[in-house]
């Protein structure tokens, strides 16, 4: 266990010294025992301690800074912290995180699941052949939703692809080439609209969008869980799509 953590000395050490950087030089010890939960006694005495230590230096009167070896010490401790954090968060959290998938075949409680995604959602079949496992805390029939617990392994799963079809805002006239935008959204799993003029054209084009809300923001999250998806935008309205995917990493070309 992290010292700072299992001590609760060696905790109030690390936030006194911490607040102390961030106040330094003019150092109010009421303002930390405030901070920190405790006396301005307190306060005085866990100072006292650090400059005797070396792990913080006096400056003059209520002046005071953390030395290089306190900053070690805060540093060393706050990544102790980190590391025990990140054990907690992946390790231990991560193992017994539940997650609801779509039973391909009859599952029991507690069996093995080899996991897979298809059209984007979970699926869990019975056995651990696959790259990614679980451990089933429901039963379920082949087609319901299954819990499951337990995971290891990494799922094998190749992102999608987004194409943005750009078409002319209202004041430039209708979109003509219908044809173009029906072809664009052939066999995409997920198509999108952004602005009015897309949602028209895409109707004319014979092509009811998934959604036009968050029409970028989707068509990222969609392409994440392995899906190609077409985003439909008007030239005003493609900059937002587009920074919507490249904060997502998304792989996606724009097209007129």
């Amino acid at each position: 266990m992290v010292d700072v953590l299992e001590n609760k000395r060696a905790a109030t050490r690390f936030r006194i010294l911490v607040e102390i950087a961030e106040r330094q030089p003019a150092v109010s010890q009421g303002e930390i025992a405030e901070a920190v939960g405790v006396t301005s006694q307190a306060v005085s005495e866990y100072i006292r301690e650090l400059v005797d230590e070396g792990l913080v230096e006096k400056e003059g009167r209520s002046r005071y800074r953390v030395t290089k070896e306190g900053v070690d010490w805060v540093f060393q401790s706050a990544s102790d912290v980190r590391r025990f954090v990140d054990h907690v968060t992946d390790d231990v959290l991560g193992s017994v995180q539940e997650d609801a998938a779509i039973a391909e075949a009859d599952v029991e409680e507690g069996e093995t699941v080899s996991l897979s995604v298809a059209e984007g959602l979970l699926r869990a079949t019975p056995g651990d052949s696959g790259g990614a496992t679980g451990v089933a805390t429901t039963s379920a029939e082949a087609g319901s939703v299954v819990g499951v617990t337990g995971f290891e392994g990494v799922i094998a799963l190749d992102p999608g692809h987004v194409s943005v079809v750009q078409v002319p805002p209202v004041r430039s006239g209708p979109v003509e080439e219908t044809a173009d935008v029906a072809a664009a959204c052939e066999g995409a799993s997920i198509v999108t609209a952004a602005g009015v003029e897309a949602v028209v054209a895409l109707r004319d084009a014979g092509v009811e969008p998934t959604t036009y809300f968050a029409a970028g923001e989707v068509a990222a999250d969609a392409a994440a869980r392995g899906l190609d998806a077409v985003v439909v935008a008007t030239q005003d309205t493609v900059g937002r799509v587009t920074d919507a995917l490249r904060d997502a990493s998304v792989d996606y070309d724009v097209t007129q």
